[in-house]
């Protein structure tokens, strides 16, 4: 019998998306465009709030937190994606497969604990204001960022140590864009019905936590709004909560499709469709939804663009 570490696959071929190959400059000009915005409302959002101290509060330091993931993991998928879009390395290597992988999961994963503790510092701001800034402190926001981020990676150990011992002995077409788990599984000759238990453990994990952390958070917010007298403190309550809560659904709602599921996949082509929201377009609508009605980001962007250089 094999070792179960033996594989006979080298590389992978990313076969992409061959049913739009008539539109494949379209395509290339989208996605580029996509990844270079991303990067940069990212950026922009990180620079201005490290150079505004009036956005030096928990909230915002979370936020920027946010912003590395988001543009970590696009540039995880996207250049490889660009790249065989031009039809010049549609190929990966068993190793730089494993590790894209790795790498997407993880950040993935810290995202996913970074919105729950966004939850959670809304919660201790809304909930209990006098006690807010004693309770959330620079130290804890910093304990809490390594913690997700920690978590995230943690997370990610199991799923990629146990795809790598599968035995992989042709074909070695991946029907996707990027290493993911079902099309990994789909191709491994293997039993893999013990690792989708398990990634399907460890995703539930994940999102279960997350989502619980951030159910229990806004049902005490919730109360706690109600409770307070006049509708233009409601709203003001409300108004710095609705664009976390449209992130966490937007996020949630892919992901759980995608990773908290007891069986693999089997339409790669609804998979494709689902992975670019959750890979691609989620990261470029998060910076636009969770700034766009955000007066001290405005207000902090227009003091930037006004500010005057140096005499």
């Amino acid at each position: 019998m094999s070792n179960s570490t033996e594989t006979s696959v080298t590389e992978f071929i990313l076969l992409g998306f061959p049913e739009l190959c008539h539109v494949r400059g379209l395509l290339f000009g989208s996605f580029l465009t996509i990844y270079m915005v991303t990067i940069l409302e990212n950026l922009v959002v990180m620079v201005t709030i490290r150079a505004s101290h009036r956005l030096h509060t928990p909230m915002y330091f979370f936020l920027a937190n946010l912003s590395v993931p988001e543009t970590l993991y696009t540039s995880v998928t996207i250049p490889k994606l660009l790249a065989g879009l031009s039809a010049s390395a549609r190929t990966i290597s068993f190793s730089g497969c494993l590790t894209q992988l790795f790498l997407f999961l993880s950040l993935g994963s810290s995202e996913c604990f970074l919105l729950a503790t966004m939850a959670c510092d809304r919660y201790l701001a809304i909930c209990h204001p006098l006690h807010y800034p004693a309770i959330m402190d620079s130290r804890l926001c910093l304990h809490l960022a390594l913690g997700a981020w920690l978590g995230g990676f943690l997370a990610s150990c199991m799923s990629t140590a146990l795809i790598s011992r599968l035995r992989f002995c042709g074909p070695n077409v991946l029907n996707h864009f990027f290493c993911d788990i079902s099309p990994l599984l789909q191709l491994s000759c293997s039993d893999t019905a013990t690792i989708e238990v398990l990634d399907f453990v460890a995703a539930l994990a994940v999102l279960a936590t997350s989502l619980l952390a951030t159910v229990i958070s806004y049902t005490h917010i919730v109360a706690t709004v109600l409770r307070i007298p006049g509708a233009a403190g409601r709203q003001k309550a409300f108004s710095t909560c609705a664009s976390h809560l449209m992130l966490v659904a937007l996020f949630c709602t892919t992901t759980i499709f995608m990773y908290a599921r007891p069986h693999a996949i089997s339409s790669f082509d609804l998979n494709k469709l689902v992975s670019v929201v959750y890979s691609i377009v989620t990261p470029l609508l998060n910076p636009i939804i969770y700034c766009l009605r955000n007066h001290d980001i405005h207000e902090a962007l227009a003091k930037l663009h006004w500010a005057p250089g140096p005499s």
